[in-house]
């Protein structure tokens, strides 16, 4: 591993949250509310999802399609950025309609210095150079490539993102793998993988590997995390999970 394995962040301790989405409990995912909500909640890392729009924008949004989070239709692919801008992403959040699907660049450049990013790369044109080198130019610009992470249960995009550019730590989410994967710099492993192998963050670590479980919902589960000297905690709802970890609520970032 690369000497950005440990996605170091000074002055936090570990576990880091990870504020799922924003924080999606009480706000429009992968929204500029949201994202905003995560930081005044206390996140370490904010994670968001991203796709390439038809004029090749990077965007923050989970589907492919956008029926379920805005009140459009089709395929982001389709769309070029100036369309995706006309719907609202508010996601059955009636107070929240004026909001617009973010790009990466309006999400970089929010983030405090001491806060990282986990961009979860959705789409198959993560496949493409072309594709990543953009996102890192982005990350470039905004000053953040080295609190960046590249997520995906693609290994195949992680291995382009790596390509472009291997000083970008790659992490590989994974439903049914109970054994730790070598070459990737973070896994995320489905919750219940760590209970079918207690032995699965120690034997990470002993790969120069950080581990975040997959566990939107992690609060129950926090005694058994902090047990296995998990490095991250995923959220749905940073602002409850840094209360139950007896953490206090950060400044507002402003508007």
């Amino acid at each position: 591993m690369d000497r950005h394995s440990d996605l170091p962040l000074p002055g936090k301790s570990k576990p880091y949250v990870m504020a799922h989405r924003g924080n999606r409990v009480a706000f429009p995912e992968n929204t500029m509310a949201s994202f905003r909500r995560a930081l005044v909640d206390g996140a370490d890392i904010i994670e968001t999802d991203l796709h390439l729009s038809a004029d090749g924008v990077i965007v923050c949004i989970h589907d492919a399609t956008l029926e379920r989070t805005t009140d459009g239709h089709g395929l982001v692919a389709e769309k070029t950025l100036a369309e995706l801008k006309t719907f609202s992403a508010s996601y059955g959040h009636p107070e929240f309609v004026q909001e617009r699907i973010p790009t990466l660049e309006e999400l970089a450049v929010i983030l405090p210095d001491d806060v990282a990013l986990a961009l979860e790369l959705k789409s198959d044109a993560f496949l493409q150079p072309e594709t990543c080198q953009k996102m890192v130019a982005c990350l470039d610009k905004t000053g953040i490539r080295d609190r960046t992470v590249a997520l995906s249960f693609s290994l195949e995009r992680l291995i382009t993102v790596r390509e472009v550019a291997p000083d970008i730590p790659i992490g590989w989410i994974t439903l049914t793998r109970a054994w730790p994967r070598r070459g990737v710099n973070l896994i995320g492993p489905f919750w219940p993988l760590l209970i079918l192998n207690p032995l699965y963050v120690w034997l990470a670590h002993k790969q120069g590997q950080i581990i975040c479980p997959l566990d939107p919902t992690p609060d129950r589960r926090m005694w058994l995390y902090r047990l296995l000297n998990c490095d991250a905690i995923l959220t749905d709802d940073p602002g409850e999970t840094c209360r139950a970890m007896g953490r206090e609520p950060r400044p507002s970032p402003g508007p």
